[in-house]
């Protein structure tokens, strides 16, 4: 039996349609500047400080604007420690230790063939359809944030699209709200059990694509673009909503970023939507990324934090 996530209902005065005054308002002022392109969100970390607290503050900021930030520090390519100080610097603690983890819980994202990585895609050179990270885990170990840090860049493809996930509730909701309250339904999405030689390593798990924090009034999104490894929810409305979805991320809106990490370079984000392009190496050492998952969000970007009331 599918285990139901406990997620707080709508909040009643930002994301619920019966209060438009406080949307707009928020809508305006989450537009207002609203970055071009990754490149304005790149900073440079201190080679004898990562977690230098100006640097730190330079990423907050962006986090709190777009739900991601980019930084690039060369000497840091194979350094764990370093990465998770940057991330412990942005009040990123709690650790997600996932089945296929390092044994410090930092993923090494590299071609893997072997029996505890087969089948899973991010450990091959196959295109990495949308998601957000542990889009699959209980309501008790949801995904607040992530840090991708590259060691080796791909010869060939590799590349990371990204969306915010404030911006692709904006584009849902603006094409009609109906879509937005669909998919916040508490049954809307269902990732079927993980199963392994007649093993169950995880249970189904059902709850909401998007929802809102209570402590903090924050947004968050849960969803994977595999069809395979989604149940929706069999009514009209949470089939529209996903498609509509699916169109957004399919589509050519200016809001979607596209960047190919280089060795040194690294992103951290609220959960954001992204994917990955297949590519290939004509080296030996292939492509290599650090994957730091946690249940935190960035700290000080908040929603009531950065906004407060709209």
């Amino acid at each position: 039996m599918a285990k139901t996530s406990r997620y707080t209902p709508l909040s009643p005065w930002l994301f619920a349609d019966s209060d438009k005054r406080r949307y707009s308002n928020w809508k305006t002022e989450k537009l207002r500047a609203y970055p071009e392109d990754p490149s304005a969100l790149f900073v440079d970390l201190p080679t004898d400080s990562p977690s230098n607290r100006h640097a730190i503050d330079r990423m907050r900021s962006c986090i709190a604007k777009t739900n991601m930030a980019f930084y690039r520090r060369p000497d840091l390519s194979e350094n764990k420690i370093d990465l998770l100080r940057i991330t412990a610097a942005l009040g990123l603690n709690r650790l997600d230790h996932n089945i296929c983890a390092d044994d410090d819980a930092v993923t090494s994202l590299e071609v893997k063939m072997d029996g505890r990585h087969q089948g899973y895609i991010p450990y091959s050179n196959r295109p990495l359809s949308w998601h957000t990270d542990g889009y699959y885990n209980d309501a008790d170990h949801q995904v607040r944030a992530w840090a991708l840090h590259c060691v080796r860049p791909a010869t060939e493809g590799g590349e990371n699209a990204l969306l915010d996930p404030e911006i692709a509730y904006i584009l849902l909701r603006d094409r009609d709200p109906a879509l937005v309250a669909a998919l916040m339904h508490p049954q809307a999405m269902t990732i079927p059990a993980n199963d392994s030689e007649g093993t169950e390593i995880r249970g189904a798990v059902t709850g909401p694509v998007f929802s809102v924090d209570s402590s903090s009034g924050s947004l968050h999104l849960r969803y994977s673009a595999r069809k395979r490894n989604i149940e929706w929810r069999n009514d009209p409305a949470t089939l529209e909503a996903a498609a509509a979805l699916e169109e957004i991320l399919t589509g050519d809106t200016p809001y979607i970023w596209r960047h190919k990490l280089a060795a040194g370079e690294g992103v951290i984000s609220n959960n954001a939507l992204h994917n990955r392009t297949g590519f290939s190496d004509n080296k030996p050492a292939g492509r290599l990324i650090y994957r730091a998952r946690f249940y935190d969000r960035v700290q000080g970007t908040e929603f009531n934090t950065v906004y407060g009331r709209v």
